[in-house]
């Protein structure tokens, strides 16, 4: 299972990749295998007011339907279109091609109540 050390996590496995005031975000590896094999993701539209911890989407794979919940609040600046077309880059590329969606960050401290990759691995280790 990989864990990358420059990202932040969320509890509900969701990942963050914080820069300036944009957040990329997707679900992580641990995620992912759960799941299965995804075969459809519904993702907000651009322009749309997320509030962190609320639901912006859903991860459907052939084991079952799952909401994945923002880390962050602000606004939708980008989506991963090709997700459209291939729902697997969730698997096969969960923190590059498999990226859901790009936020501006109105939080003042955005990496607050986010997990750091050791204390992730943790709680994934305690939920295997």
């Amino acid at each position: 299972m990989e864990i990358p050390n420059d990202l932040l996590y969320t509890i509900e496995h969701e990942w963050v990749r914080l820069k300036d005031n944009r957040a990329t975000i997707g679900i992580s590896d641990f995620a992912q295998s759960q799941l299965g094999d995804v075969v459809f993701v519904e993702l907000p539209a651009e322009g749309t007011e997320l509030t962190k911890e609320n639901t912006f989407g859903v991860v459907e794979s052939v084991k079952t339907v799952s909401d994945v919940y923002v880390p962050v609040t602000g606004k939708v600046v980008a989506i991963n279109k090709d997700l459209e077309s291939q729902p697997d880059l969730v698997n096969s590329d969960p923190y590059g091609k498999g990226w859901m969606i790009e936020i501006e960050v109105s939080d003042s401290s955005p990496g607050e109540g986010l997990l750091k990759a050791e204390q992730y691995a943790e709680q994934c280790k305690n939920q295997e």
